[in-house]
């Protein structure tokens, strides 16, 4: 499977062509690390619930690890 390319996407819509890009998303857009969508699009869905339960399974153990460290503050 090929991954697109976004920066070089062209507009979808006559529309949007008229009116140009929409601000608000040109400003999130610097905001936000495409090549860690790009990455995650190459995974199979098997591959991303992999990742995800691993990320939960670490969550919880951060969870749990900061309780016994309370108890022992008391």
């Amino acid at each position: 499977m090929r991954a697109m390319n976004f920066e070089k996407a062209k507009p979808m819509t006559k529309e949007r062509e008229e009116f140009g890009s929409d601000p608000v998303i040109e400003a999130y857009k610097r905001d936000i690390d495409r090549t860690l969508i790009r990455e995650s699009l190459r995974l199979t869905v098997e591959e991303r619930f992999d990742a995800l339960m691993k990320l939960q399974e670490f969550a919880e153990e951060l969870k749990r690890a900061g309780g016994r460290e309370r108890e022992k503050q008391g």
